[in-house]
């Protein structure tokens, strides 16, 4: 992937990744009914300028574009709208564009009222491989205040600056990662012998909900893992990524953990929200990470009911539970280490190994000790199933090559502390 998608230019990250401030992070949870609402879903099809040549389309999995007027030669105004209101400040935007010779134009991103731009927009020529747009062809209106955290930090609308022709240019919030190439990567750990794939539900619309098992399925000594129960926290299925694949790996120490457990993965919880491009819910029109109390959605019942069927067959113990989300910077929101579960201490302890191991590196910790009702994964872990849980929050324009920093050395340093414990119990 192309250096430039590093994002340094975004952002000020000091030798060794040192943090000058620290996201608070967000207030307490609230509880909200999760029955089914209706989801507005966006025309499919291509926007077709004559007098320029130009063509937008959202005719792919994983866009969003709502609308799209010409301003004149060289100016087009894009809409974005959600999928329903109320609504979380994560506009996800998707589009393609060409024409039919080269030339420069500009595209200004605008919302639905009280919404404001989020992503930092990044390119592609095939779909697959991203850069992020030269900050020279970036414009802001009404910028925010930068020092702050949320959607006061937030620009009304941009301006992007795309030089088209005849080749497809992809443009997004986020380096797209829809179904199909979530189910291509499932396919490829898939061809090592300890990792197996199975459909443990369907979404609303069909869609499978696929996990992978790895290492010892006969063991009673389990770990879960969950990501994208929305749609456009690109940055935390990033770092699930080379998680999971750091526990798959062929290291000495991810061969003896695999022998000793078994760790279960969901890397699309949202299939439906994902590929249609919606900002934050799934097809029922709700916030996944809100009905893990009541369980009103596909998504979240086929979860549960997994871990618990397997827990009635094998009669054993979910040690670790972690979700991965994005965010506007990385923060870890774990259960007060007062509470104890199946293996105290872990999460504190392996949060301690991640400082140790990640040159001047303060993890962002939010510690929560009110977790009932359950209403988000990180405490129906806990709560049910007493695995030391966590939700980790990828900033959305962290570097990638921290994020995977992190996602590697967290992987090896949990693997090191659960094979201890086990070692001692």
């Amino acid at each position: 992937m192309k250096s430039s998608l590093l994002l340094f230019f975004m952002f000020s990250i000091s030798m060794g990744y040192g943090q000058k401030e620290k996201y608070k992070g967000q207030g307490p949870i609230r509880i909200v009914a999760t029955d089914s609402k209706p989801v507005q879903k966006q025309w499919k099809g291509e926007f077709k300028f004559s007098n320029s040549g130009v063509v937008f389309s959202n005719e792919f999995e994983g866009a969003r574009l709502n609308g799209i007027t010409q301003n004149n030669d060289s100016t087009y105004t894009a809409l974005i709208t959600s999928e329903n209101t109320p609504i979380n400040i994560s506009p996800w935007y998707a589009f393609k564009v060409w024409s039919k010779k080269k030339q420069t134009i500009d595209v200004i991103l605008t919302y639905q009222e009280s919404i404001k731009h989020r992503y930092y927009p990044k390119l592609s020529t095939d779909g697959i491989h991203w850069s992020v747009l030269d900050s020279m062809r970036y414009k802001e209106y009404d910028s925010g205040n930068t020092k702050t955290f949320g959607s006061s930090a937030l620009p009304l609308k941009v301006k992007l600056r795309l030089d088209i022709g005849p080749d497809t240019l992809w443009v997004a919030g986020q380096e797209l990662q829809n179904s199909h190439l979530v189910n291509s990567w499932i396919d490829s750990l898939t061809q090592r012998k300890y990792i197996t794939k199975r459909t443990i539900g369907k979404s609303t619309e069909g869609r499978h909900l696929n996990m992978i098992s790895v290492g010892n399925t006969d063991s009673k000594n389990m770990i879960m893992i969950i990501s994208r129960q929305h749609p456009p926290e690109v940055t935390g299925y990033l770092a699930m990524k080379a998680f999971v694949e750091t526990i798959a790996s062929d290291s000495k120490l991810a061969k003896k953990f695999r022998k000793k457990f078994g760790t279960y993965v969901v890397p699309l919880m949202n299939p439906d929200g994902v590929d249609n491009g919606f900002w934050r819910h799934n097809t029922g029109g709700i916030d996944l990470n809100r009905d893990w109390a009541n369980f009103n959605q596909p998504e979240t019942r086929a979860v549960k009911d997994f871990m618990e069927g397997l827990v009635a067959k094998n009669n054993g113990k979910f040690y670790f539970g972690i979700d991965f989300h994005s965010t506007w910077d990385d923060i870890y929101y774990t259960v007060d280490p007062k509470l104890k579960g199946n293996m105290p201490n872990l999460v504190s302890d392996w949060l301690d190994k991640l400082r140790e191991n990640i040159e001047g590196y303060d993890p962002n910790i939010s510690p929560n000790d009110k977790l009932v009702p359950t209403t988000v994964s990180r405490n129906y872990f806990f709560i049910e199933h007493g695995a030391e849980a966590l939700v980790f929050e990828v900033g959305d324009n962290t570097p990638r090559e921290f994020l995977k920093e992190k996602a590697v050395t967290g992987a090896n340093e949990l693997m090191k502390l659960m094979l201890k414990h086990i070692k001692n119990k």
